[in-house]
């Protein structure tokens, strides 16, 4: 029973993230996310029972069909949903919560070698935009948003949106920005921006000290 409700949640989570879907048998055969959970939660439980090859082969299965590889010794939650998901890969030590959104083209890696903890952890209500990258294993707050194409290498703060190369903080409250990109802060642009505004004054106050300093020599 609790499989089914499984199931049922996770098709219902379509539903409520992307308004293309149009039925429930367009969201079982057409969807690779939905595809990738389920041959993920099939590879993990092998896992978690030691068998640690047919869980591998499970998930290598589910790589060649969706383009999708999630390690099966990740962890993660309910209603977990991937849009499009071509080119994601989630590592073998990431835990990701309830709740969680993410698009295509994002890595959640490790920059370890080491046999230990090297993935992010990613809190409830998270969502990622396609082609971020989030490297190393620290935790990503609830509720934060990550920008597309954002390069994320160390903690976000609950309630966060980070965007950028690497990722910035641009807000950090209970109010987060609206996760539509042509709404996002931009950083660098605020940055050149601000430089701009500060070169035009300089300018303005050096054309005045020549001009009082014609004056004085005309005046003597």
């Amino acid at each position: 029973m609790g499989v089914f409700r499984t199931l049922k949640d996770e098709i219902q989570t379509v539903f409520e993230r992307d308004p293309a879907a149009k039925s429930r048998l367009e969201v079982i055969f057409c969807y690779p996310g939905f595809h990738a959970i389920l041959f993920y939660r099939t590879a993990h439980w092998l896992w978690m029972r030691k068998m640690h090859f047919l869980g591998r082969l499970v998930s290598h299965f589910g790589r060649f069909f969706t383009g999708i590889e999630i390690h099966p010794g990740a962890t993660i939650g309910k209603r977990f949903f991937i849009d499009h998901g071509m080119g994601v890969v989630i590592g073998e030590t990431a835990e990701i919560g309830n709740d969680v959104t993410i698009y295509h083209g994002v890595t959640l890696g490790g920059v370890s070698l080491e046999k230990k903890k090297r993935h992010p952890t990613i809190e409830d209500n998270v969502v990622i935009g396609s082609g971020a990258k989030v490297l190393g294993p620290f935790t990503v707050g609830k509720n934060a948003k990550i920008g597309s194409n954002s390069v994320v290498v160390k903690e976000v703060p609950e309630n966060a949106t980070v965007v950028g190369i690497p990722g910035k903080i641009v807000t950090n409250g209970r109010e987060t920005a609206r996760f539509d990109h042509n709404l996002l802060p931009d950083p660098v642009a605020r940055t050149i921006s601000d430089m701009a505004t500060r070169m035009c004054h300089l300018e303005a106050e050096i054309n005045r000290l020549k001009k009082q300093q014609g004056e004085d020599e005309d005046n003597n």
